[in-house]
């Protein structure tokens, strides 16, 4: 009997992993074809319709770098909200920063403000209860995403992993950070990340407010709607932009797809800041072949001071293929490095939640705001080199030189990589 009770409850035990680590859609399995460059009114257009929302103009977008200029914009923006809060985040530790944020929403929803809060299950395990408490006696409507239950234990592996603050349905935030003491300061020292986040204005904060509507109804099946959340939105700037999504309930393809889109349309320069880097063989063959038919390629990873050790082994066991082509690999040194940024040719940008691997392209749910413009582009190239000047380039002899052992804990690593 005992036997049969074992066997019966090992069979669950593989079945439940087996749900978590696999995908009902179909993979991207062929590289794509070069049919245009980014500067192509067709790359635009493919963009739009292939990803789901298109491009609309009159954008204006402003990075801001580090904590010390991310946390003061966003809780600006928080105490400064009249009618709507929506703020949809990964990370959420307890900390000054965590209580700076929790007591800034509780004082708006006292205040009459409609707030909604959605946080993964995962991501906020550092966060003491009494935030949650607090910000509910408030009013603020809290939701954590995918939190165990026995009727969803299939999506325990699926994470929200998208950062999205729309305050009024007016001004919107999105880039890497989360809600951690740890993104304080001006990456000063290993105890202060470096990090960009980005505020938005423009008709584009409807298409952020919506990323944020897709996970609400999920979590909740409760739809907001109205002017309240959605007002007529004049034009802010001149920057085209479009924010997207992509999730393993569906379109689990679309973050994946664009990055392969973005960097097989290159023409003259791929620079990549990456807190997590590590490319399928597709992402390897588009980065190589971009690099081979004359396109410079920088990619900045985490170094020394990385939370995830197994990461960057699983990374740097990647690398061969794109140093024998020539793409310039460096690793940050004084802390930790969080960035997600793609500039292509100095015209594309993509910001948002997404990593370079399998977990984001696949596993998360993620989001991203692509921006089309020079100037803006521009200044994150400037971010990009200043960023460069404090990373240690690593060479193809270097990388073919390390000890064996290193070796073999990298390769063990990248064995992983489905779910890193």
């Amino acid at each position: 009997m005992w036997i049969a009770i074992l066997s019966v409850l090992g069979t669950l035990v593989v079945a439940f992993v087996a749900m978590n680590l696999m995908s009902g859609e179909k993979k991207i399995q062929e590289q794509l074809d070069r049919l245009y460059d980014t500067g192509d009114p067709q790359f635009r257009r493919s963009m739009s319709v292939l990803l789901g929302p298109p491009f609309v103009e009159g954008n204006r977008v402003q990075e801001l770098v580090n904590g010390d200029q991310i946390f003061p914009a966003m809780l600006q923006g928080i105490r400064g909200a009249r009618h709507s809060i929506t703020f949809e985040t990964f990370i959420y530790w307890s900390g000054a920063i965590g209580d700076s944020f929790a007591q800034a929403l509780a004082e708006r929803a006292q205040a009459g403000v409609q707030v909604h809060v959605l946080l993964d299950w995962v991501g906020t395990m550092k966060m003491e209860s009494r935030y949650l408490e607090e910000m509910k006696a408030a009013g603020v409507q809290v939701e954590r995403y995918h939190q165990p239950h026995w009727s969803h234990l299939a999506r325990l592996n699926q994470r929200t992993h998208r950062k999205v603050l729309v305050i009024d349905g007016k001004l919107g935030f999105t880039g890497g950070v989360g809600i951690a003491d740890e993104w304080s300061g001006q990456a000063q020292d290993d105890k202060h990340w470096r990090d960009t986040h980005f505020r938005v204005e423009g008709p584009v904060v409807a298409q952020m407010q919506a990323v944020f509507m897709d996970n609400w109804i999920k979590a909740t099946g409760r739809v907001l709607h109205g002017e309240t959340y959605f007002p007529a939105l004049a034009p802010a700037g001149e920057v085209p932009a479009q924010m997207f999504s992509s999730s393993p309930t569906g379109g689990s393809e679309s973050m994946h797809l664009m990055y392969l889109m973005a960097i097989t349309a290159a023409k003259e320069s791929i620079v990549l800041s990456s807190s997590y880097f590590v490319p399928d063989s597709l992402a390897v063959q588009a980065l190589a072949d971009a690099r081979r038919r004359g396109v410079r390629v920088r990619i900045i990873t985490p170094g020394p001071h990385i939370d995830e050790a197994t990461v960057r082994r699983a990374s740097r066991a990647r690398w061969g293929p794109l140093l024998e082509a020539g793409v310039e690999m460096a690793e940050f040194q004084p802390t930790m490095f969080h960035c997600k940024v793609l500039v292509v040719d100095g015209l594309l940008v993509s910001v948002g939640s997404t990593n370079f691997d399998n977990r984001s392209f696949r596993l998360n749910d993620e989001a991203n705001l692509n921006v089309l413009d020079h100037d803006f582009a521009r200044r994150q190239v400037e971010l990009f080199e200043l960023d460069w000047q404090r990373s240690r380039p690593t060479t193809l002899e270097a990388w073919r030189r390390r000890p064996l052992r290193e070796k073999i804990i990298e390769h063990a690593a990248a064995l992983l990589r489905t779910q890193l």
